[in-house]
């Protein structure tokens, strides 16, 4: 035990020596282990949305297809990702070797993610130490790469520090303030379900800062984002006739989610056949051609709207399912469950004790994403991969419960970054 107290001890004290390590362990593993995926998930294919609309990019340099049948233009997925793709398809088509290179950035952004834990850590008042085991450990678990919500919690990680910076310092400029919102906009498209997030951490802000001048500063931040989804804002009114934030497919998933015989998985309501969707079905991908994407998207929001009116106890049911499922896992699945349910029990045993601890700033970059970023999805059926833009800080949180019981006491091993 003390060599390990030890050797973590070591890590802590530069976190640069903690990134190096944590990242090519995580990044190593990751790159392995993908000789064991099918290579028809390899190669690029249109088996799935992304997927599907950066081919149509790279090949017709249309955001478009992303069903099962050919159906026009789409504004189904956030667009940052497919763009990548889109670019790694061109420059080495449609090989195996671009499907690598993706798969390899999908394994460099959560190792990224994780190596960058001792640091975070240190910005929020949690000992370095519970950086280093919490992202050794998250190294160490690979899984089923979900490139863009690993990309997504790659840039959730920067924001929060920058905007703990903000907190911390108590003032900032116009100039921060333009630059940190267009950062929060380019996000949205990676992520759009970090919305609420950045909602929380400016009516913090607004409360927090006592200077005069944060209503300029976040009005600011608010032009900011404005100015970063302006773009694909006006490509989506222009082509569909319709104003959303950043994708279209909000009614569809509601439906997905909320229809007779739903369950709280979307794995399940697939292998019950209940799972009618247009990337999978191709009745339901002809009904999208038909009506257009948009007036899909309004009969499937009227139609999930309408059950939920007419059912609201199945609803409520349903809907305290999702939550179980988001955070102890897919339930169906117990072995999974189980390691899922123990991350999130240790987290929360890693909070008690150490949120105290922490100024209100740093219990607020911990706090917001936690609470903020999952609530669309008790709405929806979910997936495991939903929650991937939020468990590296789980992964903080319960390194934090272990070096607690590693260390001792609550303030032995507190380190916190200059």
């Amino acid at each position: 035990m003390s060599a390990l107290r030890g050797a973590v001890t070591w890590l802590a004290q530069s976190p640069a020596r903690g990134f190096v390590l944590i990242f090519v362990v995580g990044f190593s593993i990751r790159a392995t282990l993908i000789r064991w995926v099918p290579r028809e998930y390899v190669v690029p294919h249109t088996r799935w949305e992304m997927e599907a609309i950066a081919v149509s990019l790279a090949e017709r340099g249309t955001f478009a297809d992303p069903y099962a049948v050919p159906t026009g233009p789409t504004a189904h997925v956030p667009p940052v990702y497919p763009f990548l793709l889109s670019l790694l398809y061109r420059v080495f088509g449609l090989t195996f070797a671009a499907g690598f290179v993706a798969w390899m950035l999908g394994a460099a952004s959560y190792a990224t993610t994780f190596a960058l834990l001792p640091w975070f850590a240190g910005r929020v008042g949690v000992p370095r130490e519970a950086g280093v085991l919490g992202g050794l450990t998250g190294a160490l678990l690979p899984h089923w790469l979900a490139q863009a919500e690993a990309l997504a919690g790659l840039a959730l990680c920067l924001l929060l520090v920058a905007s703990l910076r903000r907190w911390t310092s108590g003032h900032t400029s116009v100039r921060a303030s333009l630059l940190l919102g267009v950062a929060w906009g380019v996000a949205f498209h990676l992520k759009p379900a970090l919305l609420p997030v950045l909602l929380g951490c400016m009516a913090f802000e607004l409360r927090w800062m006592r200077d005069p001048r944060r209503w300029r500063w976040a009005a600011t931040l608010a032009l900011g984002v404005l100015v970063a989804c302006v773009p694909w804002a006006w490509r989506n009114y222009t082509t569909f006739h319709q104003v959303f934030f950043v994708r279209s497919n909000f009614g569809l998933e509601l439906r997905v989610g909320n229809h007779p015989g739903a369950t709280a998985d979307i794995d399940v309501n697939a292998a019950r056949g209940t799972f009618l969707h247009p990337r999978t079905s191709e009745s339901e991908a002809l009904q999208v051609r038909t009506l257009g994407e948009v007036g899909y998207m309004q009969q499937e929001r009227r139609e999930a709207l309408d059950w939920i009116r007419e059912h609201p106890t199945d609803f409520l049911r349903l809907t305290a399912a999702r939550f179980a499922n988001f955070w102890l896992g897919p339930l169906h699945r117990p072995r999974v469950a189980f390691w899922f349910t123990l991350l999130t029990l240790t987290a929360v045993l890693g909070a008690w004790w150490k949120l105290p601890l922490m100024t209100p700033p740093q219990r607020a970059a911990v706090l917001i994403p936690l609470t903020l970023f999952p609530l669309v999805y008790y709405f929806l059926s979910v997936m495991p991969r939903y929650r991937v833009p939020i468990d590296w800080m789980l992964f903080l949180l319960a390194g934090a419960a272990v070096w607690h019981l590693i260390a001792g006491r609550v303030g032995e091993g507190h380190t916190r970054s200059p």
